[in-house]
């Protein structure tokens, strides 16, 4: 059984989407395309607030709930799945702990977490979560562009921000909004099958992936804090040679350990990984813009081993070079196609 909690300001395309990968798995399931052996209860869903009134959406819609939230109806097993809540910025995050709803909710996780039930939240509602104490002690992931108000906040979590999903046992969290559909997808291998949760990501056309890296905006991630702006400025003038954490800490004029706990607070990661970061998406720009070899591509970017150079941009991007630079000039070839027929706009206005 999946409950979905809704609060007041609950986003409402990863509540949808989560609520169409669970209604998919149940169809593709009765259809016999995947034969697994899987409870009945396991595919159930329902919608609850923690009163049972309607909620409001984030963009404002009145949402009806299926009742209110009950400990009775929760069994060990069960999944209780927190959608994002629309919180943005850290002072709202601050400002949505501090609802008496949000309280309750975290109140009644905590109580849930001791039966068992496995709690899974994503974006902002990782703070709710995370409130609860059910992540203390635990790996998590959450928004990219909180990551840092996350580790500040929540000293006892150890943060995975470049992580889509992370799977902590008795708890899930997930990424930005519609890293919803990605937590959804988790819940459905682990209470049914992962043979079943390949087929309805196909079905649903949900690509499979395994970092939020490629999606970060540096300029939004460097803005809290001189020294990672300081940082950023190093590293790309030194982007065609690796840099140690001592070199990176004279240029901001900083000890290795102030600047460590600098770039954790500001960034939720360290800063090797915020510099190869910064390498891997100065390495996407080339691919996308040049025809430079991955090799050539590598050493640009400061990685004399081509196959490190691999390993790195498949874990931070969630796909190879190659694979990169091919979708890349798919797309572009599709818009210049679009444009052709007129389809894009541009030929349209040139009549």
């Amino acid at each position: 059984m999946v409950t979905h909690l809704v609060f007041d300001g609950v986003a409402d395309g990863p509540l949808g989407v989560g609520l169409d990968v669970m209604s998919t798995a149940a169809r593709l399931l009765r259809s016999g395309l995947v034969m697994a052996p899987v409870p009945e209860r396991a595919l159930r869903q329902c919608v609850v607030s923690v009163d049972g009134r309607p909620v409001r959406t984030g963009a404002g819609r009145t949402l009806p709930v299926d009742g209110a939230l009950s400990a009775r109806g929760l069994r060990e097993g069960d999944v209780l799945a927190l959608p994002g809540l629309g919180a943005a910025t850290e002072s709202q995050v601050a400002g949505l702990l501090q609802r008496p709803d949000i309280s309750r909710g975290v109140e009644f996780l905590t109580r849930a977490a001791r039966k068992r039930v496995v709690l899974a939240a994503s974006c902002s509602a990782t703070f709710v979560l995370a409130a609860s104490g059910a992540l203390d002690g635990r790996q998590a992931t959450t928004t990219w562009w909180l990551s840092g108000a996350f580790a500040r906040r929540f000293a006892g979590v150890t943060l995975r921000a470049d992580r889509m999903v992370v799977d902590a046992g008795s708890v899930l969290t997930a990424g930005s909004a519609f890293a919803h559909a990605d937590l959804m997808l988790a819940i459905v291998a682990r209470t049914a099958s992962p043979a079943l949760a390949h087929l309805v990501a196909r079905y649903l056309v949900l690509d499979e992936r395994t970092s939020q890296s490629r999606y970060m905006v540096t300029e939004h991630l460097r803005s809290s804090d001189p020294s990672v702006r300081e940082l950023e400025a190093f590293v790309l003038a030194n982007i065609e040679r690796q840099v140690s954490i001592q070199q990176m800490a004279r240029a901001t004029a900083t000890s290795p350990r102030t600047l460590a706990r600098r770039v954790e607070d500001a960034l939720g990661t360290t800063p090797h990984r915020f510099a190869q970061r910064l390498r891997i998406s100065r390495a996407v720009h080339l691919l996308e813009t040049t025809r430079d070899s991955v090799e050539s591509i590598a050493a640009r970017v400061g990685y004399a081993d081509a196959a490190a150079f691999r390993r790195v941009f498949r874990r931070e991007t969630g796909e190879a070079p190659r694979a990169k630079r091919t979708g890349s000039l798919r797309s572009r070839a599709g818009e210049v196609t679009r444009r052709a027929r007129g389809d894009g706009g541009g030929a349209e206005r040139s009549r």
